[in-house]
């Protein structure tokens, strides 16, 4: 059975010291960043995808909610690749588990790249065919990952062909102060907008002067020229 010493031993033989230093900058990992007080020790994304694809079946759901507390930072995304694959392959009663795990540590999943690593493929999955009022107390949080986390959980919706929630979010959090949440908003209707337009654009005409500019070039941005210059203009 492995263990997170076993991971953890894996990933820092896989670590280099310069992409850490580049992962700091990329992630804010530096004093007034926003994800200031975290460590990287500069392991890519792909080889800890392979970590975690070694390492899923063996390392027990308790170990994998224990790495998810580390204080790396390449460890608790680690912990979350594996609580994706744990949760693909599940019965209903451990995907219950591990969408329980991963709400009792939002606290941990405190970077832009953790929270759409998890969210969309864990919480949102869960939440289909479930109560979603979860979704209005973290979009209600003081803590801009429980925000980011209930906006990227309605992208596992959209695919579904259900935007309800996307827009619901995204009216609560219109004037959301973190631009980490503005630019989740905008993908999300984005996203909408790839699979039925009328409905995005329904939603950005009672809205678009009102959202924060980045919110809205996140939401436009795969408009013709044309159109993009007319909502950006006020004139759409």
């Amino acid at each position: 059975m492995a263990t997170t010493a076993d991971v953890r031993h894996e990933l820092a033989s896989l670590a280099d010291p310069r992409r850490a230093q580049a992962s700091s900058r990329f992630l804010q990992i530096v004093p007034g960043g926003y994800g200031e007080g975290d460590m990287a020790i500069g392991v890519s994304v792909p080889d800890q995808r392979r970590v975690a694809a070694r390492y899923w079946r063996d390392l027990s759901l308790a170990d994998t909610a224990k790495l998810l507390t580390s204080g790396v930072h390449e460890e608790r995304l680690t912990a979350l690749l594996i609580l994706v694959r744990k949760f693909t392959k599940a019965d209903e009663t451990e995907r219950g588990r591990i969408f329980g795990i991963v709400l009792a540590n939002t606290g941990h999943i405190n970077n832009w790249d953790l929270v759409d690593s998890s969210a969309p493929y864990i919480v949102g999955p869960w939440l289909i065919d479930k109560d979603r009022s979860v979704l209005d107390r973290l979009a209600g949080s003081s803590l801009v990952w429980d925000r980011r986390i209930a906006v990227m959980a309605t992208f596992a919706f959209i695919r579904a062909g259900d935007f309800d929630w996307t827009f619901r979010l995204g009216e609560r959090l219109l004037r959301d102060p973190h631009d980490l949440v503005q630019k989740a908003v905008g993908w999300m209707l984005r996203e909408v907008g790839n699979r039925d337009r009328a409905a995005e654009e329904e939603f950005l005409a009672r809205r678009y002067r009102e959202m924060p500019r980045v919110m809205l070039r996140y939401a436009i941005e795969k408009f013709d020229p044309q159109r993009r210059g007319e909502y950006l203009s006020g004139a759409a």
